[in-house]
């Protein structure tokens, strides 16, 4: 059964290998469980409650993804936009998180009008090729940025920004040793070695010493327990910001800036990780990239309906795919692995950061290698594929990257008296990012 409706077969992978990579996804980004409801919790919505509708919206919205397209995406709360639902929609605005809520639920709505018509699919198919490959090599440089930073390699700095960490803490040199180890298995084709990695640097860190008489790996005090209920925030939704028209033009710059980021920090997941796993084209086009953008329209509602931010395709699934994962087969597994969560929770937040580092810092490098298909002898496709590599990392945005690429590329092909090689549409997204990265018009009121 599981060969026929996730064509194991056609896509030259197996159920051990599908199950596999699905484990391998879900402790990259098991650390979601307990971000987001820490993130969201400012807002007063309670902590316990969103604990449960993570996992559960990330469950649901991943079971969606693999039934509709049959790829190995995973969904759960964005992170970045769940920190703009809270510090700057709630706190800085101060819009009662039920409100905001409902905005997220109509932000859905659009989305899923964009996707039923088509537009959002004619978004993907007006990012040159060049583009796309460089949204996957940024996003590789983007999430082996926040691995250094998770596990404490690198640090921030006022005077350089960054500066190496302290390599002599039990931490960081723990983390540094599993990159070692996980580098060198991944080298010696070791099936597994990411999630090997994982498991071999949370068990070595219960003898490491974290300072102040803890250990690097923390024992849990129990290995079940029941979820919370979800009922203080379920269905919680408010619309008071429609019930006048100066309600609703204050909420509308919100709500834009919300259905920007998730469009082209979708667009771009979406992109670098069905790149990375082979599911393009050779004209660098998605098949069945309609069903994608269909499924996480749907899964942007359900976020608002069972009361969290924003669900989004995650990069995370990118760990799966280096560990072969190619069907729907590997986002079901993690799907399944976030509900049981619930009841392990306290064995899945024992995996310390330094344990998780390792592999995004690897992924990263596995994103990487793709800079070989750039053709950077010219410079008017090297330029902007360069400008989008170091942008997403260095703006902490996918969506920011997507926008600078986009602006130069318009800007060379006019330039240069080739306007025709760009499409309509692509001039049109980039004015739109122009006039957002220079707060041309009511955005940012």
């Amino acid at each position: 059964m599981l060969q026929r409706f996730f064509a194991l077969d056609r896509n030259h992978t197996t159920p051990g290998r599908e199950v596999q990579a699905g484990i391998t996804t879900f402790a990259a980004m098991a650390y979601i469980l307990a971000v987001n409801p820490a993130i969201l919790a400012n807002t007063g919505m309670d902590r316990g409650a969103l604990v449960t509708v993570t996992a559960l919206t990330a469950a649901v919205a991943t079971a969606i993804m693999a039934f509709l397209t049959n790829y190995p995406l995973v969904l759960a709360p964005g992170m970045g936009i769940n920190a703009f639902f809270t510090y700057t929609i709630c706190i800085a605005k101060g819009v009662p998180w039920q409100q905001a809520l409902g905005m997220v639920f109509v932000n859905g709505l659009i989305f899923l009008s964009l996707s039923i018509t088509g537009i959002r699919e004619k978004l993907i198919a007006a990012i040159p090729a060049s583009l796309k490959v460089a949204v996957t090599c940024g996003i590789g440089m983007f999430i082996a940025f926040i691995g250094l930073k998770n596990g404490g390699v690198v640090v921030s700095n006022p005077a350089t920004y960054v500066l190496a960490g302290d390599f002599t803490s039990g931490s960081v040199a723990l983390c540094l040793a599993g990159i070692a180890f996980t580098a060198i298995l991944v080298a010696r084709r070791v099936r597994g070695a990411i999630l090997l990695g994982i498991i071999t640097v949370t068990v070595v860190g219960i003898f490491i010493p974290a300072g102040g008489g803890a250990m690097v790996t923390q024992l849990p005090g129990k290995l079940f327990s029941f979820p919370h209920s979800p009922a203080p925030v379920f269905f919680k939704l408010s619309f008071g910001f429609l019930k006048s028209p100066a309600a609703f033009v204050r909420a509308l710059p919100l709500i834009l800036t919300l259905l920007l980021v998730d469009m082209f920090d979708n667009i771009g997941t979406l992109i670098a990780v069905t790149k990375r796993a082979g599911l393009l084209d050779a004209q660098g086009r998605l098949p069945k990239a309609g069903r994608a953008l269909l499924a996480d329209s749907i899964a942007t509602i359900l976020s608002a309906l069972f009361g969290t931010s924003t669900v989004v395709s995650y990069v995370e699934a990118a760990a799966g795919v280096e560990a072969g994962g190619r069907t729907g087969l590997t986002s079901l597994t993690t799907a399944v692995l976030m509900l049981l969560a619930l009841l392990l929770t306290p064995v899945i937040l024992a995996v310390p950061a330094v344990a998780t580092a390792p592999a995004l810092v690897i992924v990263g490098i596995f994103m990487m290698q793709s800079v070989v298909e750039i053709p950077m002898a010219d410079f008017s496709v090297a330029a902007p594929a360069v400008l989008t590599i170091f942008a997403i990392p260095l703006t902490f945005s996918i969506a920011g990257g997507v926008g600078f690429g986009l602006i130069s590329t318009a800007l060379l092909a006019i330039a240069l008296g080739r306007p025709r090689e760009f499409s309509a549409l692509g001039y049109v997204v980039a004015v739109v990012f122009f006039f957002d990265f220079f707060k041309l018009w009511p955005f940012h009121g």
